[in-house]
């Protein structure tokens, strides 16, 4: 085993090396090797951060949202400046291909983009004679100090949903990123550094299951973002509500991709393949069903087939030519085998088969190859859990109705997508699907950073959406001022006087 990097809390400016506690490992997925120790961190270390940001705030508040934005201009340069090495972090720990991680990365450097229109995004609205000689203003002023929980699906872009554009708002921030993936917000937050954030603005503390509780409970923190799973981010919606925060939570997403008779072959194949198997699965906007209507099962699954067969898994890390790589770890791995062996066992016919993939060159990855399950029923199981993973459900449907019908029983709503030469089919699908992200020929509809994120039932619990308009509304709370002045009398005019 190589030296393991370091993974050290940052701290009110401060890198702090944390020792005598419990940890737990960071893997290269792609050769199944420990190349880091996230310490597990408690309540005492979760306080330590929220005092650094709570001292940070006042002078933090009372900085000009042109200042915040040039602080945010100069970290932009400097995540592009160290673009390639921030991608291949995330290849490192994640097992993405490196593609996939420049994508991470570039998703995460157009959230900063936002955040540094902050001078514009905070402006108020205002209007003269609301009533006679009365004039009403509003204004955005932060909440103070707020938190975000992160997964290990996008190490770069997750995080950066959340605290440039609060503390663009005027926030200062505590992250906790997924003990599964540090190492790539520790390299962020050290060029956050150099880019002259001052100290508390931004706190990064490692943990589990106890520094979460920790966030959730402690009194300074006035807001929490969130994404993971469905189950957990109801748990974290319910007790940070509780106990008097907002809380933005994203959860789990069961998509499902729909493909008319009219669809073109070679582009929905495509489609279908990026959305089922781009980051080995492991994204909540992964489209994990589609649904072929009437004769498209007889024109798109041999091409799809065809396609997915010759995807080349391998270790992302040192094979530039991979197109897909291991998932997070060897637990995961071996779930994800065993929802597919269900699933077989349930009556799906395996079209392609992962579960016995390995790599000569890297034995020990965390690798499942790209799965595509026919004759799939609503009933089963990897129709009813969220997989996470590579594995493509394929259900047949006679018509459109019918096919909207089945993606709307899910409990989940965070995108859906169509693949169709028809406006009418297109717009009826867009209009009538219960999912807050759709793709009209477009088969991850992940909107731009500008765009809020907006998944809907069970794939989201809250109001106001991580990214673009609502994120600024939700890191900031409004004040009204109505105004009216005596020295000349209400409602005079000023030869009145």
């Amino acid at each position: 085993m190589s030296k393991l990097l370091p993974c050290p809390l940052f701290i009110g400016g401060e890198w702090i090396t944390v020792s005598g506690v419990a940890t737990t490992p960071v893997h290269n997925p792609s050769i199944g090797e420990v190349i880091a120790e996230t310490p597990l961190c408690g309540a005492d270390v979760v306080d330590q951060a929220v005092q650094a940001a709570a001292k940070a705030f006042p002078s933090w508040m009372e900085t000009p949202p042109v200042e915040r934005a040039r602080i945010l201009f100069r970290l932009k340069v400097l995540l592009e400046d160290h673009f390639d090495e921030l991608a291949r972090s995330v290849t490192t720990e994640h097992g993405k291909t490196l593609a996939e991680a420049r994508g991470d990365v570039r998703r995460g450097l157009e959230n900063i983009e936002f955040a540094c229109g902050a001078p514009s995004l905070l402006m108020g609205e205002s209007a003269e004679n609301v009533a006679r000689g009365i004039d009403c203003d509003s204004i955005r002023q932060p909440l103070g100090v707020v938190a975000g929980i992160t997964p290990f699906n996008f190490p770069a872009m997750v995080p950066l949903w959340m605290w440039p554009i609060a503390i663009a708002c005027g926030n200062t921030f505590v992250l906790k990123p997924s003990e599964k993936v540090p190492l790539t917000t520790i390299r962020i937050a050290q060029l956050a550094q150099q880019a002259g954030l001052p100290a508390g603005v931004l706190n990064v503390v490692h943990g589990s299951r106890e520094a979460v509780d920790a966030i959730l409970a402690h009194p300074i923190i006035k807001a929490v973002s969130f994404v993971g799973s469905t189950p957990v981010a109801r748990e974290i919606h319910r007790i940070g509500t509780a106990n008097g925060k907002r809380v933005q939570a994203a959860g789990g997403a069961k998509n499902f991709v729909l493909v008319m008779p009219d669809a073109d072959v070679s582009n929905s194949s495509t489609g279908i393949l990026e959305a089922a198997f781009g980051c080995a699965g492991e994204r909540c906007m992964a489209g994990s069903t589609a649904i072929t209507i009437g004769k498209a099962a007889d024109t798109v699954l041999p091409k799809l087939v065809d396609v997915v067969s010759k995807i080349k898994v391998g270790p992302t890390d040192r094979d530039a030519e991979a197109q897909m790589g291991a998932v997070i770890t060897r637990q995961h791995a071996d779930r994800v085998c065993e929802l597919i062996s269900q699933a077989a066992g349930q009556g799906a016919k395996p079209l392609t088969d992962g579960r016995a993939t390995r790599i000569a060159s890297a034995p020990n990855g965390f690798f499942v190859g790209p799965t595509v399950l026919d004759h799939v029923r609503p009933e089963m199981v990897t129709m009813k859990e969220e997989v996470f993973g590579p594995v493509l459900n394929v259900v047949r449907m006679d018509d459109l109705d019918a096919a909207i019908e089945l993606a709307n029983s899910s409990p989940y709503g965070n995108g859906a997508a169509i693949f169709t030469r028809s406006g009418k089919a297109a717009r009826e699908f867009r209009h009538r699907v219960q999912a807050g992200m759709v793709g009209i020929n477009i088969g991850v509809p992940a909107p731009m950073a500008f765009f809020p994120f907006s998944g809907w039932h069970a794939s989201f619990f809250g109001d106001l959406h991580l990214q673009g308009r609502e994120s600024v509304a939700f890191f900031t709370q409004q004040k009204v001022t109505t105004t009216r002045w005596f020295s000349y009398g209400e409602g005079t005019i000023w030869a009145d006087r």
